[in-house]
């Protein structure tokens, strides 16, 4: 590799290990073994080699996500619903989550920055659609090109609002988690209007009705 592309590892490993805050420029160089004159040349400064570290490693973790569940690619969940898919999508999403904490906080760092970093919050902000493209991909089993822009606008909001949250909370608690079951149950809840008081009882079959009042 060149200096270009050393200084990037250099600075994705620096954000994992110390930050993205912390990181200082002489931490780049030294994970790197290029020299700090190197930075300026190839990105400009040590803020903008910083936000392309973050944006290659979130696009990175993404394509690590983008395989299908093991029983999908085995076909024992190929007939499964929609509910199914979502839950299994999720348990391999939580179990990186879970697995890969020093990436996850480092992300979750990254939040709190964002109001008073102009520089970053544009640049996040330019491929904040393409991320939510990615999850509509992942979690339908289609490539990024047959999302449309609408699903990608309206469901891959709903998933990287779900997604950003389960971070926190693997932070916060990482002990109270929810599996992908719970996900896709409270999913069904809510469309289904049964959040706040009882199920709605299960519909008697028809085979059962002869003899019944009504």
């Amino acid at each position: 590799m060149g200096h270009r592309e050393d200084l990037l590892e250099g600075a994705k490993r620096c954000l994992v290990e110390k930050g993205y805050a912390r990181t200082t420029a002489r931490d780049i160089v030294a994970a790197s073994g290029a020299n700090l004159a190197s930075i300026g040349y190839h990105y400009g400064s040590k803020d903008a080699l910083m936000r392309q570290a973050l944006i290659a490693s979130i696009e990175e973790w993404g394509a690590g996500t983008a395989a299908p569940p093991a029983a999908d690619r085995e076909g024992a969940a190929a007939d499964a619903g929609p509910l199914d898919r979502f839950a299994a999508t999720w348990d391999a999403v939580l179990h990186r989550i879970a697995t890969e904490r020093e990436f996850i906080a480092a992300q979750v760092e990254v939040l709190g920055l964002l109001p008073r970093d102009a520089g970053l919050r544009e640049a996040l902000g330019e491929v904040l659609p393409e991320g939510g493209e990615g999850l509509v991909a992942v979690f339908e089993g289609v490539p990024d090109t047959e999302v449309d822009p609408a699903a990608a606008r309206i469901v891959g909001s709903f998933y990287q609002a779900l997604l950003t949250g389960l971070m926190v909370q693997s932070l916060v608690r990482p002990d109270a988690m929810p599996s992908g079951a719970d996900l896709a149950e409270a999913l069904r809840r809510v469309t289904a209007g049964e959040v706040l008081g009882p199920a709605r009882p299960e519909p008697v079959p028809a085979a059962e009705w002869t003899g019944r009042d009504g």
